[in-house]
């Protein structure tokens, strides 16, 4: 089992280039639509630096909201209350923002994600038992390594 503080999902060595090719994808209409089925792009300021980020990130549709889910500092960009641009199905709009970053709340909404899409549980290192569900003990870990969640409702 990992050390609760070390990092548990790892960007890849090309990180920069795969995100650009699938921001591209993201804004193609009819290829939207298929690799669209698990992807957003979320546009984030920077609160301290003003840099503007394109960040494609996996979500899970859940109660009428997108659910999305980082360990990475761009998380940190983001607040409740405060509306984000996303690109959804190829169209970009205004989303509000609801920020989960206490326990109870990231591992249940982490849960949700992992049993939606297997491929960010893997990525955040969650492991599935038998029955598609996660370890309790690997989304608490997520947390401890600085996991946050979000809830995005399209405008």
């Amino acid at each position: 089992m990992a050390d609760s503080t070390e990092a548990r999902a790892q960007t890849l060595a090309w990180q920069g280039l795969a995100n650009r090719i699938v921001r591209g994808l993201l804004r193609v209409p009819l290829l939207s639509r298929g690799v669209g089925k698990r992807l957003i792009t979320v546009y984030v300021v920077g609160r301290k630096s003003g840099k503007h980020y394109a960040v494609p990130v996996a979500y899970t549709a859940h109660e009428g909201a997108l659910l999305i889910g980082t360990p990475f500092g761009w998380g940190r960009n983001l607040r409740t209350g405060v509306p984000v641009e996303v690109r959804f199905k190829g169209r970009r709009q205004m989303a509000d923002v609801v920020v989960f970053t206490d326990e109870d709340a990231v591992v249940e909404e982490y849960a949700v994600m992992a049993r939606d899409n297997h491929q960010f549980a893997r990525f955040n290192q969650i492991a599935m038992d038998e029955r598609g569900n996660p370890d309790r003990d690997d989304l608490r870990l997520a947390w401890a390594a600085g996991a946050r969640a979000f809830r995005l409702t399209l405008r």
